[in-house]
């Protein structure tokens, strides 16, 4: 059955969407149907959440560009109502955060259903769960779940493919580490912030420490030390930069080890041959400056966020910055999101020395409106580019292994910054 109903996706055959975007009247929801309403020229498109009303009115402040799309009510607790919106659609976008709150039922339903899937969740933990309870599944089947296609984590993850990639084609070796500075400007929004501290509680945020959260098992290194997040400033040469732990790393990490290692694991198959050197190792930093005064950023930020991190442990100080944190549904101005910006420099290497540098790079917030792009892109290429996808292959993927080729070139034609990129 789960066979015959992929093969209807596949076809286009018996459902009335190609995506369905869920939590449309979220605040980056409501981004999501700017996105489809202007880019997504003859895709079957609806918009989803558990409230007619308000879905209506985000349609209707989208203009005519929106005028066609569906709607379809399902709240995150009605299993029923989001398995019935699964079988609609052959992809479903998904920005209903806290995900381990709102997620969970909606990812098992597209399961179920053969529905590929992304969101923009940077919940490792939560989709720690995801991957014991359904990748077997959707990989047998070739369904694509795909978490962490925003901001986390496509520019480190895809970035470090393209670099790998690229030593591969270019010096026939594999790539043995590769480290990222990032660049940001930008605000942050109210569901962020509230996934973000959700993590924070106690039983996620043990879970949240442990580099190879995401590995298949077998797959984690004996050599653990050189992939330990890092917790003070550098003075790295490469970036001739002073460098900062980077808030996301901890997301962002676990993404890219779960790609290097699901690459082992279809090399250990016999499927393919591994790009990512065995014991590849990826860190990456925020970019602070150079001379004493990056030096002394990079040593303040990163003393605070230990101190930070410290306070979070304690229940008062977390339900004080709940308190204090935008709610869910609001965030940055359109001033302040068109005047954000993101870079993300990369720099790969090989056993014998040989270098790749990469970037992925654009204005807008990062948060927000590049989030917005990726996550939309990302849907998009499942919908109209599934023959083209990587890998053949289904599960619990990243957006590497899941995307790969197909989202970078399509982030190019949405006006990104991707290199490298094969000539």
């Amino acid at each position: 059955m789960a066979n015959k109903k992929l093969a209807g996706i596949q076809s286009g055959n018996a459902r009335p969407y190609d995506v369905i975007l869920y939590g449309a009247s979220g605040f980056v929801g409501r981004q999501t149907v700017a996105y489809f309403a202007a880019q997504a020229k003859g895709l079957r498109w609806a918009l989803a959440g558990r409230s007619a009303e308000k879905l209506e009115q985000v349609r209707a402040d989208c203009g005519a560009g929106a005028a066609q799309a569906g709607i379809v009510v399902a709240d995150a607790a009605d299993s029923a109502a989001l398995t019935a919106l699964a079988a609609q659609t052959k992809v479903v976008l998904s920005t209903a955060g806290p995900f381990v709150l709102y997620g969970t039922a909606l990812v098992a339903a597209c399961v179920a259903q053969c529905t590929h899937y992304v969101d923009i969740t940077g919940e490792t933990p939560w989709v720690r769960t995801l991957i014991d309870q359904h990748h077997a599944q959707a990989a047998q089947d070739g369904t694509r779940i795909i978490p962490c296609c925003g901001f986390d984590s496509v520019p480190s993850d895809l970035g470090v493919w393209l670099v790998v990639e690229a030593m591969w084609r270019e010096f026939g070796e594999p790539c043995v580490s590769v480290k990222a500075c990032h660049t940001i400007r930008g605000g942050v929004n109210g569901g962020t912030l509230a996934s973000a501290m959700n993590m924070m509680e106690p039983a996620q945020r043990k879970r949240l420490g442990n580099p190879f959260l995401l590995n298949p098992e077998g797959t984690v290194p004996i050599n653990k030390k050189p992939h330990a997040d890092p917790l003070m400033p550098l003075r790295d040469t490469d970036f001739k930069a002073w460098l900062a732990p980077f808030i996301m790393s901890q997301i962002n990490t676990r993404v890219v080890r779960r790609s290097a290692a699901l690459a082992q694991v279809q090399a250990l198959a016999g499927k393919s041959v591994s790009q990512y050197a065995e014991g590849f190792v990826y860190q990456e930093y925020l970019r602070m400056g150079k001379g004493p005064v990056g030096a002394a950023a990079a040593s303040g930020l990163s003393l605070g966020m230990g101190m930070g991190q410290a306070a979070m442990l304690f229940k008062p100080w977390r339900m004080m910055a709940k308190a204090l944190m935008p709610g869910p549904g609001k965030g940055p101005s359109e001033r302040a999101m068109t005047n954000g910006a993101f870079r993300c420099e990369l720099i790969g290497k090989s056993a014998s020395g040989k270098i790749v540098r990469g970037k992925i790079a654009d204005r807008g917030d990062p948060g927000n409106r590049a989030t917005t792009k990726f996550l939309c892109e990302a849907a998009m290429a499942l919908a109209i580019e599934t023959s083209d996808l990587p890998g053949k292959q289904g599960g619990v993927l990243t957006p590497a292994t899941g995307l790969g080729m197909v989202l970078a070139k399509r982030l190019v034609a949405a006006g990104m910054t991707v290199e490298p990129l094969p000539t």
